[in-house]
């Protein structure tokens, strides 16, 4: 029986309409082996989080360009904690200051990748990490 492909959901939440870095991290993910779910721009994050539980995804993956990714992440871990979906691995990538990885980590953030992320590190990553 073959392995079940991991699967990613990849999310833009918020007014951010630039999405051409999470459309070739998507292309990567599934270059890489896995299912990817792109729920395209504009997502709320309580649409996002319901998404991940009706798709079972194994991760959640975040593109935020537009500075707002500490509360989007605050908001996010809290939905995420509440709906019993601890094990799922969460990921954000995009314009992310150094200063801020520290914070997004203890809110529970598994994986920060800053633009210029390497392809290759997020799939290690996700390879590494997720729950099986």
């Amino acid at each position: 029986m073959a392995e079940r492909k991991i699967r990613v959901l990849l999310a833009k939440p918020g007014l951010d309409g630039h999405d051409r870095g999470a459309k070739v991290v998507a292309h990567a993910l599934k270059e890489a082996g896995m299912e990817v779910i792109y729920t395209g721009l504009h997502q709320t994050v309580p649409s996002i989080v319901n998404q991940a539980l009706q798709e079972d995804v194994d991760v959640i993956g975040l593109s935020i360009m537009s500075g707002a990714h500490i509360p989007i992440c605050r908001k996010l871990m809290g939905l995420v904690k509440s709906e019993g979906m601890g094990d799922k691995l969460v990921l954000v990538g995009g314009v992310i200051p150094n200063k801020d990885m520290e914070t997004l980590k203890e809110m529970g953030v598994n994986g920060v990748f800053p633009g210029g992320a390497g392809f290759d590190r997020i799939v290690r990553f996700i390879r590494e990490n997720r729950s099986n």
